[in-house]
């Protein structure tokens, strides 16, 4: 019986093609099969377009079906049917890949997968290479230094309560806001109320078709939107660090 194939957890993007480790390039080039989510929403993959231009070969890739549903049960299902899919090629002695947008171990699908495959397959071999944040993407693309000196920084998926965000705003210098969402009307409600939200920035889909790069939120519409979107808040003005 042949050995277990390997698996790699692979982040990719977000956005611009190119945004991936040299080593998680070349793992991509000689695994067997590569699997890449599609948000049940949309009709491309995302993770497929951050690969655009770079030398894989299409036959390899693999899109499937995500999703992000609030019930522990229907996720745990999902996953564990993911798993068992992946599992099946590893056991035939093939290298599979997963894409994810962003770090790989960073609010990302891929950790639902790699525990759901460890049970299944505990001699798993497994890589996982890191990705780059959406964090680190929006920070880089408004030159918006992420953190100075002692600066206090939380990251955190976006809550629905805003008296939760208004208090994680008023105990921390900086809070990174993923997952946002049609939340997004709230939050701009509340930074304009908390009289910041011209420190505050914001990336929609970097890189990619529909790109919004803003670093005054106060200027974004009610219509922006906050799928695929990260914000950068801070709670006063930089400081000036240069005579």
């Amino acid at each position: 019986m042949s050995a277990a194939g390997h698996f790699f957890g692979v982040g990719v993007g977000p956005g611009p093609a190119g945004l991936i480790p040299v080593a998680a390039l070349a793992a991509l080039q000689d695994v067997d099969l590569i699997y890449l989510p599609r948000a049940r929403s949309s009709e491309t993959s995302v993770a497929r377009q951050c690969l655009a231009g770079l030398a894989i070969a299409q036959s390899k890739f693999r899109e499937i079906e995500f999703q992000m549903d609030p019930d522990r049960s229907v996720l745990s299902e999902h996953y564990g049917e993911l798993a068992e899919a992946v599992a099946a090629e590893l056991r035939q002695g093939l290298d599979v890949a997963y894409l994810t947008i962003g770090d790989s171990m960073t609010y990302s699908t891929y950790g639902y997968l790699l525990a759901a495959l460890r049970d299944k397959l505990p001699g798993l071999r497994h890589t996982t290479f890191p990705g780059v944040t959406s964090f680190a993407a929006t920070a880089s693309a408004l030159s918006w230094p992420l953190g100075e000196g002692k600066e206090r920084i939380l990251i955190l998926p976006c809550p629905d309560d805003m008296a939760a965000l208004r208090a994680d705003i008023e105990h921390h210098d900086i809070v990174v806001l993923m997952k946002i969402g049609a939340r997004l009307p709230a939050v701009l409600a509340l930074l304009s109320e908390l009289g910041i939200a011209r420190h505050c920035a914001f990336a929609r889909r970097i890189g990619l078709p529909g790109e919004v790069l803003c670093d005054d939120v106060s200027q974004l519409g009610a219509d922006a939107s906050g799928y695929l979107a990260t914000m950068l808040i801070r709670r006063a003005a930089r400081e000036k660090r240069h005579p």
